[in-house]
């Protein structure tokens, strides 16, 4: 109360950005990457990680848990739509005994903490075996959804058929539970793979008509899923938000002179039919969290280039900008230089201070905040999150 009240009055005005920020951290369950550590843990052995979690966001002073709820086209909830996710028992649609969303909810809500819902909603499996799925699955049930790609399962977002579904099976979870936000990340289309055409020739012959370029009608079909899930989760919990976190370009300047002065090998906009640029220009989601997972002076994507661009697309909007941190590569000595210095992404958001679109930063992942390897997280505790901040809203 007592920093809300100096803002209101004036003082450290230029400061506002430290009062209310994001400050969030991600817990991916997809092949176990940060929870639960395992398959086929005890009820209370996955109770008792997940809890650990929420406290290491706690006592680093974060203020949102961003859970991976929705890895592959099953639930960490008791959903009517879709089977239980195999990263809990080892088995995909067996019940783990206990409700890990609706247990995340209230327990990250009583450490003061926000609990944003992540959803995939395209992808099925890391696999091609559809045998594999529980018999259960949306996906043996309805085999033409289904196209097979770089080695993995994915729902045709052509189809609109997939597209009502995965929407109700999202929705689901924010009719069941006071989650804080809807989480998209950066898995559309799928990325592409060297060599391999993403086959929707039926999807695109029976709905594509009004589209002379398939690209165009890929970006529309990723278009209306944003739209309609916006729409969806504003009838149902209107207090919930609505957020993307894309992969960080856009489009390369080379390709388009609105894009970043990057060369990325992958931009959203043509390889996974995202046209995250114009979801914020637009106002159609309510934050947007870009993986700038670079550091400062890489030279294909440079983080202190990146950023001011993406201040600049927040500019005016109603979206809210945060900015994806690679906390995973600090002290990885497979990584550059850069990334062995324990001051690098303190330095990155010193940075952000000087762009005020900038509200806040989300880090990548849960397993490297426990582990901080060479203290980076620390530093950035230490150097930025002296006081507490209240999540944007």
């Amino acid at each position: 109360m007592a920093a809300g009240s100096a803002v209101a009055d004036g003082a450290n005005r230029d400061r506002r950005w430290a009062t209310r920020e994001m400050r969030g951290v991600w817990v991916a369950t997809v092949a176990n990457r940060d929870w639960p550590s395992r398959q086929g843990l005890t009820a209370d052995e996955q109770r008792a990680e997940l809890m650990a979690h929420l406290d290491a966001a706690a006592r680093c002073r974060l203020n949102t848990v961003i859970l991976q709820v929705r890895p592959t086209a099953d639930a960490l909830w008791p959903s009517p739509y879709e089977p239980w996710t195999q990263v809990l028992t080892g088995t995909q649609g067996q019940d783990p005994g206990w409700d890990p969303l609706g247990t995340a909810v209230e327990e990250a809500h009583a450490r003061g903490l926000q609990l944003h819902a992540w959803c995939n909603p395209y992808r099925i499996a890391n696999h091609t075996d559809l045998d594999r799925l529980a018999e259960t699955h949306p996906a043996r049930r309805h085999p033409h959804w289904v196209v097979s790609y770089g080695g993995k399962l994915y729902y045709n977002p052509g189809l609109p058929e997939v597209r009502a579904f995965v929407q109700r099976a999202m929705l689901d979870a924010v009719a069941r539970y006071p989650v804080d936000a809807v989480h998209f990340d950066d898995y559309f289309y799928p990325y592409p793979v060297s060599g391999q055409s993403f086959d929707d020739d039926e999807a695109y012959h029976t709905h594509g008509g009004g589209f002379e370029a398939r690209a165009d009608w890929r970006r529309d079909n990723i278009d209306k899923l944003i739209l309609e899930m916006a729409a969806g989760i504003r009838e149902i919990r209107p207090t919930t938000q609505f957020g993307i976190s894309p992969f960080g370009v856009w489009r390369n300047a080379a390709s388009d002179p609105l894009g970043s002065d990057t060369q990325g090998g992958v931009e959203t906009y043509d390889d996974l039919y995202a046209d995250t640029r114009k979801w914020v220009r637009e106002g159609w989601i309510d934050y947007i969290c870009p993986q700038l997972y670079w550091n400062i002076g890489f030279a294909v994507a440079d983080y202190a280039k990146l950023l001011p661009w993406w201040a600049e697309v927040a500019r005016g909007s109603r979206t809210q900008l945060y900015v994806g941190e690679a906390l995973y590569k600090a002290g990885d000595a497979a990584q550059p230089a850069a990334w062995q210095d324990p001051a690098e992404l303190s330095r990155h958001l010193t940075l952000a201070e000087d762009h005020p679109e900038a509200r806040g930063h989300v880090y990548f992942a849960a397993k490297d905040l426990a582990a901080d390897r060479i203290g980076a997280m620390a530093r950035v505790v230490a150097d930025h999150y002296e006081q507490p901040a209240i999540a944007p809203r």
